[in-house]
């Protein structure tokens, strides 16, 4: 059945574009040159990008498969559980099919500023009051405490601390709402990685730039975002082949998921990605909402905060390619 329906995914791509699409269109039915994404290329050393306008269970499956892994073993979820029912993480709705695709276990960790994921108990509530846990079970990473997780060429840190129970999952499928946020600018796969992997002492330590490990999470904003890079990067090179990147453009608020009470998006939905790269999916969403006539609120955003230094960042230690070939695929 999987060989099927990766054969059928094939005659999709080919029908769709051989290489770069000319065009595509979004979710919400804008119409973007592809000449409108400065990265975006035919360059074969460019990592993939794939590109579907349609947001549904069907579409979130349909973008794994394609993707052409089939991730091993225990495959743990990582993605936000959202701050409260008002803000805007993926809803149970979406992403239980694409749950249950990969056996997977949802996966997340306590923050570091309060609120109420705060705790292991609190957050599991949360979580539950939010239909997650009606999904799949949950796994708070550090409920036990951290591990470490060496970080090679890090501009800022050497080592992530990681919860715990990192080190029980053979794979993971990084599933992230791609959206504004207060203090990163942004927030896509590579704050789901690096931010999102961290135990709370973790979460301090990248925050401040690798200067402390309690305390407030305020420091620095450039040794934060390049912390935030490094840290991706640990965690990109500790999994190799056995972790994928599919981001959902919905709800574009310029506010994050762990907000309770995040503002209301003022521009309209694009579509999924999905990619093995984290860099390139992070570039080709930065990408998508530059060109979209209606992003103003959400671009203000990203460049108060100087988000995009952490696309270079991650440039510079390679954590993956900023160039990207994006393939359109057709539902």
């Amino acid at each position: 059945m999987k060989q099927t329906i990766s054969i059928l995914l094939a005659l999709l791509l080919l029908s769709a574009c051989s290489a770069t699409a000319d065009t595509l269109t979004t979710n919400s039915g804008v119409t973007l040159d592809t000449a409108q994404l400065p990265y975006c290329t035919d360059s074969s050393d460019a990592s993939v990008v794939y590109y579907i306008s349609d947001i549904s269970p069907e579409s979130l499956v349909m973008m794994y498969d394609v993707l052409g892994i089939d991730l091993p073993g225990k495959v743990g979820v990582k993605m936000s559980t959202g701050e409260s029912e008002r803000s805007n993480y993926l809803r149970p709705v979406l992403i239980a099919d694409l749950v249950h695709e990969v056996n997977g276990t949802i996966v997340e960790c306590n923050t570091a500023y309060g609120g109420s994921r705060a705790s292991t108990a609190m957050h599991r509530q949360q979580a539950k009051d939010n239909g997650l846990t009606d999904v799949a079970e949950l796994d708070i990473l550090d409920e036990e405490g951290s591990m470490e997780l060496p970080i090679e060429g890090g501009r800022r840190i050497q080592v992530d601390y990681v919860g715990s129970h990192f080190a029980n999952y053979d794979s993971f499928l990084v599933l992230t709402h791609f959206k504004g946020h207060a203090m990163a600018g942004f927030g896509g796969a590579i704050k789901n990685i690096s931010i999102g992997f961290s135990s709370s002492m973790g979460k301090v330590w990248i925050h401040s730039g690798g200067t402390k490990t309690s305390g407030g999470i305020w420091g620095e904003q450039n040794p934060f975002l390049e912390a935030m890079a490094d840290a991706a990067k640990g965690i990109n090179d500790a999994m190799g082949d056995n972790i994928v990147y599919i981001s959902v453009m919905n709800r574009l608020s310029v506010d994050c998921d762990c907000d309770g009470n995040p503002a209301e998006p003022d521009m309209h939905d694009i579509g999924i990605l999905a990619s093995l790269d984290p860099l390139a999916i992070d570039q080709a969403a930065i990408d998508l909402v530059y060109a979209m006539p209606d992003s103003g609120s959400l671009v203000k955003r990203i460049e108060s905060r100087n988000g995009l230094h952490t696309l270079e960042a991650g440039e510079q230690i390679g954590l993956g390619s900023r160039a990207y070939q994006l393939v359109v695929v057709n539902k």
